[in-house]
């Protein structure tokens, strides 16, 4: 397995300066790639953050989405899908220019919509979903970059919680592009068993995101994470473990994720903490 830091821990909005400054920082703690939240087009310079990842041992492991209610595939609102497809080719576009496979994150919806609906509308947004991300699908064979969809818990999401819908959302779609995205944190508190939910994402898991209960550093709370590695074992997992946590020091950030209090003494302990743990754990 590779191991990877999102720069959401550091920063809400990824710029130039972040990755010249943090990049030589993450390959010293012993990250070999850097997975980018893209808040919009523009923010890098795809070639010069590049540039710099090489020159200090680094990857772009993936590009992470932010779907805000602008960005949104589910609809109905038409301006909202077009947000969503819009801000999609820009994501897979950064994915080539950063020499990159991968683009990951909650794609199918905005997060934080979550509402209770009759069951034939249900449907009927599980049925603009699997259009719209079979067209997104389209778009990332011809550029040659994988989809992961992430489910997200009961408070950010109604609409893909556990893994088992995740599958279900591929098969639906049918393309070999799109795949899923896990994490411990939203695992933690869907599932009635992480381990399980690995199994159950097999061969179509392709993007493993490290949390705590708390989001705080891997192998401090209370995550089952004997069994979770004993799973990634059994499905020969190897690919990209990536933390994932958030401190009061990100303030955007932290008011999203709800970040009231301090996990560890800075973002930079919090990682190299994480890191070493998993290190132990999965290498």
């Amino acid at each position: 397995m590779k191991f990877g830091i999102n720069t959401l821990l550091f920063t809400g909005t990824c710029t130039d300066e972040h990755v010249k400054s943090l990049s030589k920082k993450f390959s010293d703690m012993g990250f070999e790639g850097v997975e980018i939240a893209l808040e919009k087009k523009g923010d890098i310079d795809y070639k010069k953050a590049l540039k710099i990842f090489k020159e200090n041992n680094l990857v772009c492991s993936s590009i992470c989405g932010l779907f805000g209610e602008d960005r949104d595939i589910r609809g109905p609102k038409k301006e909202y899908i077009e947000g969503g497809f819009a801000y999609i080719k820009d994501c897979l576009e950064a994915c080539v220019e950063l020499d990159c496979n991968l683009f990951v994150g909650p794609v199918y919806s905005a997060v934080g919509r979550a509402n209770m609906v009759p069951e034939n509308e249900r449907k009927a947004q599980w049925n603009t979903v699997v259009e719209n991300l079979g067209k997104a699908c389209e778009w990332a064979e011809k550029y040659g970059v994988f989809i992961a969809i992430e489910p997200l818990n009961r408070f950010e999401t109604d609409f893909i919680n556990i893994c088992k819908d995740a599958v279900r959302m591929v098969k639906d779609v049918g393309s070999k592009y799109l795949k899923i995205h896990l994490d411990t944190f939203h695992m933690a508190v869907e599932e009635k068993s992480s381990s399980m939910a690995v199994l159950d994402a097999g061969d179509l898991l392709y993007m493993f995101h490290a949390s705590e209960n708390d989001r705080g550093a891997p192998g401090t709370g209370q995550v089952h994470w004997k069994s979770i590695a004993d799973a990634l074992r059994r499905i020969n997992y190897n690919k990209w473990v990536v933390i994932e946590s958030f401190t009061p020091e990100n303030k955007v950030i932290a008011k999203a994720a709800s970040i009231w209090r301090q996990t560890e003494k800075s973002d930079f302990v919090l990682a190299e903490k994480g890191l070493k743990f998993l290190k132990g754990l999965l290498s």
